[in-house]
């Protein structure tokens, strides 16, 4: 991301240190960089101020990352970072389902952050000329597909929707990424490397349980049966297999 200057970024965290020193080092690499310690005025700040992305601490004074996560996605569609003390998978879990969109383990390496706040703007950066670039698609007469239906399910890349028997289906803009490059990879194993790979820009650690939480949340919605799957199937030691006739 070479013209990073521009994008703004909301660190809630109530360690004044931790966040003073957080703050200089994103604004030495040309990030704009604001601080809201305090959990129960961050909803408001999130809302009305709409920063690109958003550093949230899971322990704060006034209200937990968990509840302003809850609170904010019905009217922010930016990347929400979560940063967990504990390493206790079930904040992690419970943060994806919330709807962020990554976490990280606190004590927090900058250079780290740095690369993971990268890596979720770069995925922005790249849905923004999404539309623009169907329109020039169809009029080249490309076969990119923008729209994939399978049965009652559809999903649509230009508009980043998906129906299930024409009724919309409530996804973040993670668990659409994800069901897209599934349902566009139908028939063909993803193992998780490679889903890791193309979603974050970063390489997978063997560690990271985002994808497997997020294929979970995805199933049901689609209609899959989380117990027994017959769209999105689990391939033992594999990934991820997307069925085309489930």
């Amino acid at each position: 991301m070479d013209n990073n200057e521009a994008w703004r970024i909301l660190i809630v965290e109530d360690d004044e240190r931790l966040a003073d020193l957080t703050k200089e080092y994103l604004e030495s690499n040309g990030l704009i960089v604001s601080v809201e310690p305090n959990g129960s005025k961050a909803v408001d700040r999130i809302q009305t101020e709409q920063p690109d992305l958003v550093v949230l601490d899971l322990m704060l004074p006034g209200e937990d990352g968990l509840s302003i996560c809850r609170k904010v996605r019905p009217n922010y569609d930016g990347p929400i970072l979560m940063l967990t003390a504990r390493t206790d998978d079930l904040d992690q879990v419970l943060g994806l389902e919330m709807g962020a969109d990554d976490y990280m383990g606190k004590p927090v390496r900058p250079r780290v952050l740095l690369a993971r706040i990268r890596a979720l703007l770069r995925r922005i950066k790249e849905q923004q000329p999404t539309i623009a670039a169907t329109e020039s698609a169809r009029e080249s007469g490309s076969d990119e597909p923008v729209r994939l239906t399978f049965n009652t399910l559809v999903i649509d890349r230009s508009m980043r929707e998906a129906w299930l028997a024409d009724e919309s289906i409530d996804l973040t803009s993670a668990e659409f990424d994800l069901l897209w490059l599934l349902a566009s990879s139908a028939g063909r194993v993803l193992s998780r490397e490679e889903i890791f790979t193309a979603l974050r820009g970063i390489e997978y650690d063997g560690q990271d349980r985002s994808i497997d939480v997020r294929v979970s949340r995805i199933r049901p919605k689609i209609g899959d049966d989380p117990v027994h799957p017959r769209r999105i199937k689990t391939v033992r030691s594999k990934g991820y297999l997307f069925v085309k006739e489930a």
